[in-house]
């Protein structure tokens, strides 16, 4: 099968960003994000409007969810440590490598028992031109519990007050620390500050979750093997509250990204370096 050209671009671009260190810059094709304004995003779903399209929009995905697995668009092969959730009676934060559009359902799938168990709701903050996309995803983007980063000041202080609320009453939010997403890319990046800031913040733990990768004998439609995915939950990291802030963040960060690093190299069997 021939590879998509548009494909084979995109790693390019991942190749040459790696080489700059631009591990935070986007490599896909998205048209410029319009920047919401505050009165278009209901972050808390205090509407009746708003809670019955997430309720819909809940109940479409997970039979999309289903319809993935069904056809092995998307293989869950195994996952690890989920008993590291067990005691965590408080709210947290969810850290995830961002590798295709479809890993945020690889969480939802192995979280639903936990999350039917535990009667949490799971929250993912996606960035902000997601939010104006059109079609299913579009409506998926709107309204499975997602909170939208935007550029606009105002937005961004509903936005913070949002994830303020969701942690001190108790449920997930999951944060994609590297920022951009680098299309099946299985190395960690360095992390931005967001989620261990939110964490330390509001005293809530993170679980860090690595997904790391293995061919498949299938094939995407644009002519590359699909990956199976092992879910790696790892120990719950708690913020120092003997520290400042800054200080408790850049700790949590530097603890997350060697943890991850550790999954790395035992899967891989290769210590985990970047191309110069």
């Amino acid at each position: 099968m021939e590879k998509s050209k548009e494909r084979l671009e995109v790693l390019n671009r991942i190749n040459e960003f790696e080489k700059e260190k631009k591990f935070d810059i986007d490599v896909e094709n998205d048209l410029p994000a319009k920047p919401l304004e505050a009165n278009e995003v209901e972050y808390l779903n205090k509407k009746l409007t708003s809670k019955i399209n997430t309720k819909i929009a809940n109940y479409i995905a997970r039979k999309f969810i289903d319809k993935l697995i069904k056809n092995e668009n998307m293989i869950i092969k195994e996952v690890l440590g989920l008993d590291n959730l067990s005691n965590l009676d408080t709210g947290f934060i969810i850290t995830c490598n961002h590798f295709n559009p479809y890993d945020n359902f690889a969480l939802h799938e192995v979280l639903k028992t936990y999350l039917k168990k535990t009667k949490k709701r799971f929250y993912k903050v996606i960035k902000e031109g997601n939010y104006s996309f059109k079609g299913l995803y579009g409506y998926f983007f709107r309204h499975c519990n997602t909170l939208p980063l935007s550029s606009n000041y105002n937005t961004m202080k509903n936005f913070n007050h949002a994830i303020d609320t969701i942690l001190k009453r108790g449920d997930i939010v999951l944060i994609y620390p590297e920022q951009a997403m680098w299309w099946n890319y299985r190395k960690p990046r360095p992390l931005k500050a967001g989620a261990f800031r939110y964490a330390s913040k509001t005293n809530v733990p993170i679980v860090p979750c690595f997904i790391t990768m293995s061919d498949s004998t299938n094939y995407d439609k644009d002519g590359f093997k699909i990956q199976e995915y092992t879910v790696n939950f790892l120990k719950p990291i708690f913020p120092d509250t003997s520290l400042n802030l800054k200080d408790s963040s850049e700790k949590l960060s530097i603890q997350n990204y060697q943890m991850w690093k550790e999954v790395y190299e035992e899967t891989y069997k290769i210590p985990l370096t970047y191309e110069e």
